[in-house]
């Protein structure tokens, strides 16, 4: 599915923000970002996002980079989730293609020359095409629409295990057929839902879910719960 946004081009972004720029940023202290597990970028500045493969050995780590970095230096502007308040650009619609990030990266290195900073001292290339990556697979909220009740029922079955579980009627292994078929929808939902930034991989609560499911551990039905309730919440 492709949303006519999704085909915005930079210069249109750059002309639609550009009279409110010099007024589109609150203050903002840059924070470093912890870029381990992901491998060092050695020969130069790269002209792409090197982790935009999500069949990629790193895309994953980029995700949890690009997500703990964008929060900490992105969203008190650019908006929860990437979803602009309308002051600042909403960098959902750059496309992930060369273009857009050298856009990016101009950016985020030298700053805006209004009141964004410049972060090229504080943040090593690693991290801010981590938070390229956390961006462009932000999911279209058009595309995952449809998808929204029956997520709310799974996110509804996973309450009902617990329950099961926390009154002692029943343990994770008594579920785990219908949790490992839960994980295949999950999965399936999430290869249907677009990004706006045309890039092949969208980061969505589907998605999310289902590598929590597949992941397993101790919280792991409390986990995929939140990360659904979560998504429902933000999508209203």
């Amino acid at each position: 599915m492709t949303h006519p946004r999704s085909t915005l081009s930079l210069a249109a972004l750059a002309l639609t923000f550009s009279a409110g720029m010099a007024v589109s940023h609150g203050d903002v202290t840059p924070q470093p970002v912890n870029t381990e597990g992901l491998p060092e970028l050695t020969d130069g500045w790269e002209f792409e996002n090197p982790f935009r493969d999500p069949d990629g050995d790193h895309w994953e780590r980029a995700l949890r980079v690009g997500d703990s970095g964008y929060g900490q230096n992105c969203a008190r502007c650019h908006g929860l989730e990437a979803v602009s308040g309308g002051l600042a650009p909403d960098l959902r619609f750059l496309m992930a293609e060369e273009m857009d990030d050298e856009w990016y990266m101009e950016r985020i290195r030298r700053g805006s020359g209004d009141r964004m900073p410049a972060y090229e001292e504080l943040m090593n290339q690693e991290a801010m095409w981590a938070i390229r990556t956390y961006i462009e697979t932000r999911p279209d909220p058009d595309g995952i629409a449809e998808f929204m009740p029956r997520l709310r029922e799974i996110r509804d079955g996973l309450r009902d295990k617990q329950t099961e579980i926390a009154e002692g009627n029943a343990t994770a292994d008594d579920f785990a057929d219908e949790i490992a078929a839960l994980h295949v929808e999950l999965a399936e939902i999430a290869e249907q839902v677009p990004t706006l930034s045309g890039a092949p991989k969208a980061d969505s609560i589907a998605r999310r879910a289902a590598v929590i499911l597949e992941r397993g551990g101790d919280r792991f039905l409390r986990d995929a719960d939140e990360t659904l309730t979560i998504g429902l919440s933000v999508s209203r």
